[in-house]
């Protein structure tokens, strides 16, 4: 099964999507550079649906050191903010993130990008600061990544990541 295939499906097998995710290319590091805009890759996981509903933006990379591994939008859905993964989720913060953008809006960089093998592989792979999980990427193209969480005693969790040379600002907290 091909990416586009995968996409026009709306929702496949975790099994069909570990074979694509092991199917492409690895990422290097300095080709993660920029504001990228997300999407679910559905796959029956027990999370499909929640970033989509409650306002996720994608991820911002500065450098290796300087990530901002959630961005969400504001309520108008012209600009973005940065959120603490240590904040959210949260089942005290239902639905949609901007109304809580007081409690869970972040100006430091929580994230980083390193190097590491996974499925034998080595890629470019996001190291939360305060989550034991880790977001590893696979190139589409230049500008899509299919990206893979992986976290301890949970299936793997799919999604998009593509290039956004137009991104929101991101608003300083």
């Amino acid at each position: 099964m091909t990416f586009d295939e995968a996409v026009k499906a709306g929702r496949v097998h975790v099994e069909d999507a570990l074979a694509l995710f092991d199917s492409l290319p690895a990422v290097d590091i300095g080709s993660m550079r920029g504001t990228w805009q997300g999407r679910e890759f559905q796959t029956g996981h027990p999370l499909d649906g929640l970033l989509a509903s409650t306002g996720w933006y994608g991820k911002q990379f500065i450098d290796a050191e300087s990530v901002h591994p959630l961005l969400f939008y504001t309520e108008d859905r012209k600009t973005v903010f940065p959120v603490d993964p240590r904040k959210w989720p949260s089942p005290e913060l239902p639905g949609p993130v901007a109304p809580h953008r007081a409690v869970v809006e972040t100006g430091q960089f929580k994230a980083r990008l390193r190097v590491m093998e996974y499925r034998g592989r080595l890629s470019a792979t996001m190291v939360y600061d305060d989550r034991p999980s880790l977001d590893v990427f696979r190139k589409v193209d230049g500008d899509t990544l299919l990206g893979l969480m992986d976290a301890r005693e949970m299936a793997p969790y799919f999604f998009v990541l593509r290039r956004d040379p137009e991104a929101p600002p991101r608003l300083r907290p």
